[in-house]
């Protein structure tokens, strides 16, 4: 059986894959698929754009589909960034911050860069990873949540994962995301989480 991960964020994939490796199942990504189709996360929620993406790639692509949707809610910027997480830096709020940010940086390092000068002045820094994950195929559809606690770093530490793992630091570690193993991260993170979750529904079910 074939099970399509709708990404092509390649942390993502290399992390899917390794959580979901106790399904009989060969893991596909959008990378791996000739014809090409973009969905739009234009929803209000994680599971909504899940869905929404988990949906259209099994109808365009005729295949089982896990489709993820994920962020990083900040509590003194009132959920921020959320479901604008992949694109932090580029949406208009806190556009005053962004003087002098070298052009040469990545995307993961401008959205840190702008989080980090947003909350120069907050000793509040609790934040909190989420996602909500869907497998859809056709005729049904599962999904799950995971939720991982912790708080903002005041620079950034480590090169393992991606995203915003080098300024988060998850509760009850002294160090960032960025810098625990896979191994580490995968039994913490709110994507192991939630994937731990579904793959005992799967394999019931499959």
């Amino acid at each position: 059986m074939k099970i399509l991960l709708a990404t092509t964020n390649e942390g993502k994939v290399r992390e899917l894959r390794q959580l979901l490796r106790d399904l009989d199942v060969e893991i596909l990504s959008l990378k791996d698929m000739d014809k090409k189709l973009e969905v739009e996360e234009d929803k209000e929620t994680f599971l909504e754009n899940a869905i929404k993406k988990a949906t259209s790639y099994a109808k365009f692509y005729k295949l089982p589909v896990i489709a993820e949707d994920s962020g990083l809610e900040v509590d003194a910027l009132n959920g921020l960034p959320g479901i604008y997480s992949a694109r932090f830096f580029d949406i208009e709020f806190g556009k005053e911050v962004l003087k002098e940010i070298p052009e040469n940086l990545s995307k993961d390092e401008k959205n840190n860069l702008k989080l980090l000068r947003l909350l120069e002045n907050q000793t509040n820094r609790k934040a909190r990873y989420k996602t909500a994950l869907v497998f859809y195929k056709f005729d049904y559809g599962i999904w799950t949540e995971g939720v991982c606690e912790g708080q903002i770093a005041y620079k950034p530490e480590g090169n393992q994962g991606f995203g915003y793992d080098p300024i988060f630091i998850p509760e009850g570690y002294n160090k960032t995301m960025a810098q625990l193993t896979p191994e580490e991260k995968n039994k913490i993170s709110h994507r192991g989480k939630a994937v731990s979750k579904l793959v005992e529904i799967l394999k019931k079910v499959l």
